[in-house]
């Protein structure tokens, strides 16, 4: 953690400094190999929140997770032209990665979720671009508002948290390639929620 006496820039070099010790230095094999290229078994969606990082939560290596991380874990659906950074993302780790998982992992607590969750019903938004990205979940606030309106709102949060993973991994059989490859049997999607108020993690397919 950054301390008072410790500035941005020697943070980021410490930090290094003991993973080039207790880690690159005393894993040549790996490194060596990582060197030559990578072939990553999970394509990971997680959100920007610093305190979910998958790497750290599921203790991924070097070369284990090709990961994307946005507000609030969102995959939206095919677009070529509005979305096409997560796009190329998408098609780079499927048809040049040829990765075997994608997994969207929601988790507690998420400002991005709450954020769609307090959305008006017009779809009208004040910011310049926190709102029209997390929209990409309005099918999942508006289920979780059908069916869960007796709910009070912190725990219509929870719900959304999980059933916009839903939503994204429903967007990414949009992705022709994301489609043919589940068809095939060769990609699965994968759903997953991370409780760090409590401890728990959790997966569905």
């Amino acid at each position: 953690m950054l301390t008072k006496e410790m500035d941005a820039l020697e943070r980021i070099q410490s930090g290094f400094e003991k993973f080039k010790t207790e880690f690159y230095d005393k894993n040549p094999d790996l490194i060596g190999a990582l060197k030559e290229g990578q072939s990553p078994p999970f394509m990971v969606f997680a959100c920007a929140d610093s305190r979910v990082c998958p790497s750290v939560v599921l203790n991924f290596q070097p070369g284990e997770a090709f990961t994307i991380r946005n507000i609030a874990n969102m995959v939206p659906a095919y677009d070529k032209v509005k979305y096409s950074g997560v796009g190329s993302a998408i098609e780079y780790a499927v048809i040049h990665l040829k990765v075997k998982n994608i997994m969207v992992c929601g988790h507690s607590r998420c400002g991005g979720i709450k954020g769609l969750m307090s959305l008006a019903d017009d779809g009208s938004t004040s910011t310049d671009f926190i709102e029209d990205w997390v929209k990409i979940g309005f099918p999942a606030r508006n289920k979780v508002k059908a069916d869960h309106a007796s709910l009070p709102f912190e725990e219509q949060c929870t719900k959304c948290e999980k059933e916009a993973v839903n939503v994204s991994l429903a967007n990414l059989k949009t992705y022709p390639f994301v489609k043919t490859a589940v068809e095939n049997n060769s990609l699965k999607l994968i759903g997953a929620h991370y409780d760090f108020v409590n401890g728990v993690f959790e997966t569905w397919e």
